[in-house]
C-alpha cells in the first residue's frame, strides 16, 4: 500500500513542487488549497504520475475545515505518514501601515493554519505511535526583516510552537517526528500573489533558489529523522548572523528595506482573504536569478558534526594550554628548588 503524504498550499510553488516530488515517489497525494479550479488541475496533473490523489478545498486557518479534511485523507488515501504544513500568506507593508485584521489573517494563515494542520495529523497518528509532520518555515523565522514583520513574526512563532510540542511528545514517549524545514528566497507565484503597500512590486535579491530544491529537503524529510533542515546558503547565513551579532543584523536587514522595492506599481490586495488568480504553477517571475542547484541544504546532524568538532578543538587548546602552564609551574618551582644552592 503507498504511503499517504499532505501538503497545504499544494496547488502552487513550494507546495505543488512538493506535492509532485511525493507523487513521483510513489506516494498517495493529498493536497488542500481554498481555490478550486487551481486545485482542480493541480489534481489533474498529479494524477499523471499514476498514484492516487485528492485535493480539498478548506481554508487553513478555520480548524474545523482542516480538520475535516485529515478525516478525508485519512478515509479515502489511507493512514497520513506525512502531513506538510506549508501554506501561508503575507503582506509587505510597514508595520504601522497595517491593519489589524491583516495582522490577524496573515497570523491565522501562516502560523495558526500549521498549528491546526499539526493538531489534525496528530490526532491520527498518535493512534498508530508513527508519522513525520514538517512545519515549513523560512530563514525569516530566524531573524526578521522590514516590510513583512507579521510574516517573520509568524514564523518565528511556528518554531516556538513546535518545539514546545516536540518536548511533550518526548515526554509523553510518543513517536512522531517533528521537522522544521527553513526556507531562503525562493522564486514562487507568491510573490506575484503578496497583498502590497509600497507603491511598487515584491522584488527579491538573490540568491532566489528552485522551488523543487525546496521540495527535495520536504521529502528528504519525510525519509529521514531531522529535528532541523536549511535550505540555501542565505537562510544558514541569516541564521549564524543572528546568533554571532544581533545588533549588527539589525543594520544589515534594514539594507532589505529598499531590496523588496521593485518597479512601481499599484498597491494589490493579493491573496490574503481571497485567492489569488492563476494557474496551478510552480515557478514565479524572477528565473533569470534562480540558482539551478538541487543540493543545497543541511540538517541538524550536520550542524551538530561540526559544532562537535570544534568543541574538541576548543578543548583540545584549552588541554594543551593546562598542560602547558601545568609544566612552566613546575618548571618555576624547580628553579625555586635550585637557585638558592646555587
Amino acid at each position: 500500500m503507498a504511503r499517504v503524504a499532505v501538503v497545504t498550499g499544494g496547488t502552487a510553488g513550494i507546495g505543488l513542487a512538493t506535492a509532485h516530488a511525493f507523487a513521483r515517489g510513489g506516494w498517495s497525494v493529498g493536497i488542500v488549497a481554498r481555490d478550486e479550479e487551481r486545485l482542480r488541475d493541480a489534481e489533474a496533473a498529479l494524477r499523471r504520475h499514476g498514484g492516487a490523489v485528492l485535493a480539498i478545498s478548506a481554508d487553513v486557518a478555520d480548524a474545523t475545515a482542516v480538520d475535516a479534511a485529515a478525516d478525508r485523507f485519512e478515509a479515502e488515501l489511507g493512514p497520513i505518514d506525512t502531513w506538510v504544513n506549508n501554506a501561508m500568506s503575507s503582506i509587505v507593508a510597514p508595520a504601522p501601515e497595517i491593519t489589524p485584521e491583516e495582522w490577524r489573517r496573515v497570523t491565522e494563515t501562516t502560523y495558526l493554519s500549521q498549528v491546526w494542520g499539526t493538531l489534525a495529523a496528530l490526532r491520527h497518528m498518535r493512534t498508530r505511535n508513527r508519522g513525520t509532520i514538517v512545519q515549513v518555515s523560512s530563514g525569516l523565522g530566524l531573524r526578521s526583516m522590514p516590510l513583512q514583520v507579521p510574516y517573520c513574526a509568524a514564523k518565528h512563532a511556528v518554531t516556538g510552537f513546535t518545539d514546545g510540542l516536540r518536548s511533550e511528545l518526548l515526554h509523553e514517549g510518543v513517536d512522531i517526528n517533528l521537522t522544521v524545514v527553513y526556507l531562503p528566497a525562493v522564486n514562487t507565484p507568491q510573490f506575484g500573489w503578496a497583498r502590497t503597500r509600497t507603491g511598487a512590486e515584491q522584488d527579491i535579491p538573490a540568491p532566489v533558489f528552485d522551488p523543487r530544491l525546496c521540495a527535495d529537503a520536504i521529502l528528504f524529510a519525510a525519509h529521514n529523522r531531522r529535528r532541523d533542515i536549511w535550505v540555501g546558503r542565505s537562510t544558514v547565513q541569516m541564521g549564524l548572523m543572528q546568533v554571532a551579532s544581533p545588533a549588527l543584523s539589525d543594520r544589515f536587514m534594514a539594507r532589505g528595506w529598499d531590496a523588496q522595492i521593485g518597479e512601481a506599481s499599484p498597491n494589490k490586495p493579493g491573496n490574503l482573504f481571497e485567492p489569488a488568480p492563476g494557474p496551478a504553477a510552480i515557478d514565479g517571475r524572477f528565473a533569470d536569478k534562480t540558482t539551478p542547484t538541487r543540493t543545497e541544504f543541511w540538517t541538524d546532524r550536520q550542524r551538530d558534526v561540526l559544532v562537535g568538532g570544534l568543541a574538541a578543538l576548543c578543548l583540545g587548546g584549552v588541554a594543551a594550554l593546562a598542560v602547558g602552564a601545568g609544566a612552566m609551574r613546575r618548571l618555576g618551582r624547580g628553579r625555586h628548588r635550585i637557585l638558592p644552592h646555587l
